[in-house]
């Protein structure tokens, strides 16, 4: 038993470190990456190549030219401010869709697959700001690599359970017990850290290039408009619920203003 408890430990011990600098925010926090980064890139591929083929077999895909050059235009002022978290990513090979679609939804995916739904535009009537401030997030989480390191998690985490339930005889329905426990107690925390570094890095990213920083807070009260009341509780949710994201934005406008305010794009 102590050597293959040995063997998960090892895991996280030899798994750990960064992938970004700090920024002004000060983004600081060691991640476990045991999957390789060309095997996240790998499938990140597969899945940005099976989306853009599914939208454009339907029409979906890029109808709205004057859309997706808004979209461009934020993002190359965008991407040209990652450099402040990590030096090799202004050279990705970046790309900016939009799928005609009534979803609010947006993502970034590792490598620099840009990905807007149309609802999320059109239906919160997003201002430039607003939009690179989602931009901004979800960029974010492509620049720390949370893809990564959820993955790793995954792994590490079945890996221990799937110990556990060998060694100690656990019952199927026990070893699912502790599947859900593993899930609650380390995954989804994990993710509101990850949700929360996307909105630090994202402000900063934003303010970089010359966008009003307030527009983030702006941007979740409409959000949470259109949410109504049926956020989860927080302690259940991958996501913090839109007060208290209000709430750390607000906190931390003081630190990036200055960035804003010193902007070559204003």
């Amino acid at each position: 038993m102590s050597s293959l408890a040995a063997s998960v430990i090892a895991v996280g011990a030899t798994g750990c470190s960064t992938t970004t600098d700090t920024g002004a925010i000060g983004v600081d926090r060691n991640q476990l990456l045991v999957v390789s980064d060309q095997q996240v890139q790998q499938l990140s591929k597969q899945a940005f190549q099976q989306e853009i083929a599914a939208a454009r077999a339907k029409g979906l895909l890029d109808t709205n030219p004057a859309q997706l050059a808004r979209l461009q235009k934020i993002s190359q002022r965008l991407i040209a401010q990652t450099g402040a978290y990590r030096s090799d990513a202004r050279q990705w090979s970046w790309e900016v869709h939009v799928i005609k679609s009534n979803e609010l939804n947006a993502h970034v995916l590792p490598g620099g697959k840009i990905v807007f739904y149309s609802g999320i535009i059109d239906r919160l009537n997003l201002t430039d700001a607003e939009i690179a401030a989602i931009m901004g997030h979800e960029m974010a989480h492509a620049l720390r690599e949370h893809t990564r390191e959820r993955l790793s998690r995954d792994v590490a985490t079945q890996t221990g359970i799937g110990i556990a339930a060998s060694v100690l005889g656990l019952s199927q329905g026990q070893a699912q017990l502790a599947g859900l426990a593993g899930d609650l107690g380390i995954s989804r925390p994990n993710s509101r850290t990850q949700e929360t570094e996307a909105d630090l890095m994202g402000l900063e990213l934003m303010a970089r290039a010359g966008y009003d920083p307030n527009a983030a807070v702006s941007l979740w009260r409409k959000m949470q408009s259109a949410g109504g009341r049926g956020e989860p509780p927080q302690f259940l949710s991958t996501h913090p619920v839109s007060s208290t994201r209000i709430a750390t934005i607000q906190s931390l406008l003081p630190r990036v203003m200055p960035l804003y305010q010193q902007s070559r794009y204003r």
